[in-house]
């Protein structure tokens, strides 16, 4: 239990510090009007509001608490040999390593994509997921703002994933990786490639444009990296 509770801190400190260096140098970055020339099109910035982002920020916090938690779990279990986690390749292979990261991502965008819709049902609404959508125009500050429970749902798939599906180190890393930086992206609140949607690859994935109307429209765009599911159900 005390090795748990060193977990429970050191992990709440990296996922904040990872917060505020990602989200904050984000927002410094494209938010500010002496660095807008590093983008094509300008972030709307009449459309904020400082107690929005304040907002954001807060459930950020709390929601860093239930990561930290379900991280905690992880390490500890890991630490027991209780996991599913493997370090040498040698143990599946090449080919499985490759396969199992997009395999992990398509099968965290399919979950992800229900759990979604489920908490846009109005009975769950308020309770799981009305923190993130306080924010109608989303920010890089947003890109974390979760309800506490919608922060331990998600968090708690990760703890189930590596308990039940055999993952290299590198590959969970290389997940939590590209999970941190797509929910970036997304929540930018303006296009970084302003004509990747259009391309024909783009169209099959979520990009900010996509989550910026979800902010807004809560009936399309549930998917977290691409539009398949969306496509299929009828809410592209």
């Amino acid at each position: 239990m005390k090795l748990w509770f060193y977990y429970l801190f050191a992990f709440f400190g990296i996922i904040l510090l990872r917060y505020f260096l990602l989200a904050g140098g984000a927002y410094w970055l494209f938010y500010f009007s002496a660095n807008k020339s590093f983008v094509k099109q300008a972030p709307p910035t009449k459309f904020l509001s400082w107690q929005s982002v304040q907002k954001d920020i807060f459930l950020s916090v709390i929601a860093a608490i239930a990561l930290a938690i379900c991280a905690a779990i992880v390490m500890t279990a890991y630490d027991s040999g209780a996991t599913s986690l493997y370090e040498s390749v040698d143990d599946y292979g090449i080919w499985y390593l490759i396969t199992s990261f997009f395999g992990i991502i398509f099968l965290q965008d399919t979950c992800y994509y229900f759990l979604h819709r489920a908490f846009h049902h109005p009975s769950l609404f308020n309770f799981l997921h009305q923190g993130h959508h306080n924010s109608k125009n989303p920010t890089p500050w947003t890109s974390s703002a979760l309800d506490f429970p919608e922060a331990l749902i998600q968090g708690l798939f990760l703890v189930a994933i590596v308990f039940t599906i055999p993952l290299h180190i590198t590959v969970l890393i290389l997940w939590l990786i590209t999970m941190t930086i797509w929910a970036l992206i997304n929540h930018l609140g303006f296009e970084l490639f302003p004509n990747f949607p259009q391309h024909w690859l783009g169209k099959w994935f979520i990009s900010s444009d996509h989550h910026s109307l979800h902010h807004n429209y809560y009936d399309r765009h549930y998917g977290l990296y691409f539009t398949f599911w969306d496509r299929l159900l009828g809410t592209n």
